[in-house]
Parts: C-alpha cells; structure tokens; sequence
C-alpha cells in the first residue's frame, strides 16, 4: 500500500477541521502551506509543515 501524506490542521489551528491528504508529499505540503496563509494568514515554510504538522498515513 502506498504511503499517503496528511496534514490535519487542528494541530496547527485548533479552531479548523480542514484536512489534507495526498500520496504526494510535494502536492501536500503545497496545498497545506496555501490553506495556512489564505484562510489563517499564517506563513509557514515547507520545511516547518513538514516536520511539525506532516504525518505520513
């Protein structure tokens, strides 16, 4: 089975239900950095999603 990417955003705002899922890890991490600045107005870097809010399912 491959290895999918999540991001659940309640670990990074606690007020959000939205997550993110994808086999690839690019596509994640892209999708959750543009969630994170449009909808919380937060800035985060790829490399801080994906050591801190990146889990792999």
């Amino acid at each position: 089975m491959t290895d999918a990417h999540k991001l659940d955003c309640e670990s990074a705002a606690a007020d959000c239900r939205f997550i993110i899922q994808s086999e690839d890890e690019t596509e994640a991490i892209e999708l959750a950095r543009n969630h994170m600045k449009e909808v919380h107005g937060q800035e985060y870097t790829d490399e801080e999603l994906q050591e801190e809010h990146l889990q792999v399912v």
